[in-house]
């Protein structure tokens, strides 16, 4: 019956995709809808699979555990809907506010990322009977808004590279992988496309409609709710770009600027409120990942001080944790194997663009956010996180806002044409 059940509702929302007009206006056509899809579906099975049976190997118990929380919370609706609607909103800690925003430890806000995505979860098993795989689907429909959204916003930028800017949006294996999986990086992605494609086009067209502003404040109750700490950085992002849009000329010097003043703000806020030490805040998470029992991928790490020279000092650490590992060496089991091959070619990929880029004579203020966003967050990963799994999970949700821009912008008409005039001359010879 499970079996019928999944295909029924595999069915029902590949031609759901083909509907909604969110979607449509893509300009993709019903066939590509239904492939990525369904690719995004096979994804989170795939990641499903994994974390039943390679869970202890790969450390990703975590997907299951999620499922096995919905269904209690699934049950609990039936037998106590009361508390089924109002225990989400309960602080059991009574210390929740500013001083435990960031807290790891007996923190509501720390709690909720995990609380929240189990009851979309167990919503979910109403319709599914608590069938995992099922809820991939719901999941997989769901999270595709996130892909689409900036699949609309880069093609916009990038009207002559549509290929490759779709090709980079869902062919990248990290992202499709751990967005498409039943955790939080894909209402995290979507928060963060959301937030992209609200601000990209209602600046451009000066037009904010009630939808618009719909998407906006859900992406930023998305990053609110499911990762906090982006949500503090994305805010930053934003109002750099904001400003710059007011001065395109000069848009990398108003980020620039702006994000000197966000820094100072960053060490000397502490001073104007004992409960406003960022540093702090940042020390504490690393703390947290380095008390937790040492798995094949942790990393031995140099602890953070929450001053300016702590941090400056640990930069050379953080960049080579969330930009360049996992290191050959690094390889332990086939999703580290991946992993290590996937930076390697991203980075090869970045060498190719500095070699044969297109010349453009100005650059958009949409990826001077993308820059200073995503390096932002991969030096707040690298800052805090010493599991190499953990990592690659995390940073997997700004890989397309780095990738996608490099990929559109390679010249692959000249690299075609060296290429062919290679072989010639190798034929000639």
């Amino acid at each position: 019956m499970e079996h019928l059940l999944f295909i029924a509702w595999l069915v029902f929302f590949s031609w759901l995709v083909t509907r909604v007009k969110f979607f449509t206006q893509t300009g993709l056509s019903k066939p590509q809808l239904i492939s990525f899809f369904l690719l995004k579906v096979m994804a989170g099975i795939f990641y499903g699979w994994i974390g039943l049976y390679y869970g202890g190997l790969a450390k990703m118990q975590d997907t299951w555990s999620f499922h096995l929380g919905s269904l209690e919370e699934y049950n609990l609706l039936f037998k106590n809907p009361g508390e089924f609607f109002t225990n989400l909103f309960r602080d059991p800690y009574e210390s929740s506010g500013v001083a435990t925003f960031f807290g790891s430890d007996n923190s509501y806000w720390n709690d909720l990322k995990g609380n929240l995505f189990i009851k979309l979860l167990s919503i979910f098993n109403v319709f599914s009977t608590g069938n995992y795989y099922i809820n991939v689907i719901f999941y997989s429909f769901i999270t595709f808004f996130g892909p689409l959204a900036l699949y609309r916003v880069m093609s916009d930028v990038f009207p002559s590279g549509k290929i490759p800017v779709l090709l980079s949006t869902f062919l990248v294996p990290s992202f499709i992988y751990w967005t498409s999986g039943l955790h939080k990086e894909g209402l995290i992605f979507t928060g963060i496309s959301l937030i992209t494609y609200a601000i990209y086009f209602g600046t451009k067209e000066k037009k904010w409609s009630i939808k618009r502003m719909a998407s906006l404040v859900t992406g930023l109750l998305l990053l609110l709710a499911l990762r906090n700490f982006i949500f503090v950085i994305i805010i930053g992002a934003v109002i750099a770009w904001l400003l710059a849009n007011r001065n395109p000329r000069h848009g990398l010097a108003i980020f620039a600027g702006t994000y000197l003043v966000f820094l100072t703000l960053f060490f000397t806020a502490r001073y104007i409120d004992p409960r406003l030490d960022f540093p702090q805040a940042v020390v504490d998470k690393q703390k947290a990942f380095l008390q937790l029992s040492p798995g094949n991928s942790t990393i031995p790490t140099t602890e953070l001080s929450p001053t300016a020279g702590g941090f400056l000092k640990n930069i050379p650490q953080a960049v080579n944790l969330s930009m360049l590992r996992p290191f050959p060496s690094d390889v332990n089991h086939i999703l580290s194997l991946a992993a290590a091959i996937e930076i390697d070619l991203l980075l090869f990929l970045f060498i190719i663009f500095l070699l044969w880029r297109k010349r453009e004579s100005r650059s958009s203020n949409l990826i001077l956010f993308c820059v200073f966003f995503s390096l932002s967050l991969l030096l707040a990963i690298g800052f805090t996180a010493n599991n190499l799994g953990a990592i690659v999970r995390y940073r997997s949700v700004i890989i397309p806002l780095l990738i996608i821009p490099v990929v559109a912008r390679i010249d692959w008409k000249r690299i075609e044409i060296a290429f062919n005039n290679n072989i010639k001359n190798k034929n000639n010879i």
